[in-house]
């Protein structure tokens, strides 16, 4: 019993559910009041994130009529849980809690792939023409980020170093286990394979977390939020929360994987939280400084130069660089 109280608290509260959202939404709020000094603006006050989803969770529930309504109303919290799941895994890893699972940069990989495949049946199962397109888009994108995102993170589990005259590799799939290696050998973004391999998965999590160039899926002047356009209440406060998390998500993998963890000294933590933020900040003036493009040009783009950078990474860090 004693066990299941500590699993239900770290899924829960710490470093799972409660923790993940309340830093996605303050990770909303960064990105929003970002935006709106690159377009000189005021922004939004710190809670305007937090209010907005209190609002969606006050609102009626409006299920269309040629909808598939269990599947419908059930994926946004299925895509919630994965999600929360997910970022209580990274953040266990990343601040170097004991117990950590063998393969979990597998699982959270997996787990991070529900969210989207959740969006695009949710749209798929909404009854909506436009639904449907936004599903086609959201599809295609998954299909063409996924791949180069899985070798660049490959990268670092194919590290080498010599430390001390003795060679020491990474070979390992799980993240407290890189997080280790790289205390041990310096951090993977020392090297040119690791400098390629981090550049490749910062598009390819720009592009997980739908933002322009690569927000085909919801474009709202075309498809007026394509996937998610028959949701309302709260299952699209869900939808809301589940992008919350993988903002406070993936900077967070990506800072682990490339760039060592957390170190437990009160400078350790603070360079932890510049570097977060620091990716914060790239996608955030990628995402205002870009203009969308088509879903077919996104897809040659990430099949095309992304996918071939992350195979050069991955070469580079085979041959030791």
């Amino acid at each position: 019993m004693e066990r299941l109280g500590e699993w239900l608290f770290f899924y829960l509260v710490f470093p799972g559910a409660l923790f993940a959202v309340a830093l996605g939404l303050t990770l909303s709020w960064v990105e929003r009041k970002v935006s709106a000094l690159v377009q000189w603006r005021k922004g939004p006050p710190p809670g305007q994130p937090l209010w907005d989803v209190m609002k969606l969770l006050g609102k009626e529930v409006v299920v269309p009529e040629p909808s598939w309504a269990a599947g419908f109303l059930a994926l946004p919290f299925v895509a919630l849980a994965a999600a929360t799941l997910a970022a209580a895994l990274t953040w266990h890893a990343a601040l170097g809690l004991p117990g950590g699972a063998l393969g979990d940069l597998v699982v959270v990989l997996y787990l991070l792939s529900i969210p989207s495949l959740a969006a695009i049946l949710g749209g798929a199962a909404s009854g909506s023409p436009l639904g449907a397109v936004g599903s086609s888009r959201d599809m295609k994108l998954v299909l063409s980020y996924e791949l180069p995102l899985v070798i660049a993170l490959l990268v670092a589990v194919f590290q080498r170093r010599s430390v001390d005259g003795q060679e020491v590799a990474a070979a390992t799939l799980s993240l407290e286990g890189l997080v280790r290696f790289q205390d041990l050998a310096g951090d993977v973004l020392l090297r040119p394979s690791g400098v390629l391999a981090l550049l490749v998965a910062l598009v390819c999590c720009h592009a997980k977390l739908g933002w322009v160039p690569f927000d085909q899926a919801e474009a709202d002047t075309e498809i007026a939020e394509g996937a998610l356009i028959e949701y309302s209440g709260p299952p699209l406060a869900m939808f809301k929360l589940v992008h919350a998390v993988l903002l406070a998500t993936l900077p967070v993998l990506l800072v682990t994987v490339f760039w060592g963890g957390v170190e437990k000294t009160p400078g350790g933590l603070a360079a932890f939280v510049g570097k977060v933020l620091l990716l914060v900040v790239v996608f955030v003036l990628v995402k205002n400084t870009n203009p969308r493009v088509r879903i077919d040009q996104a897809m040659r783009f990430l099949w095309g130069p992304v996918t071939a950078s992350a195979i050069v990474a991955l070469v580079l860090a085979r041959m030791g660089w």
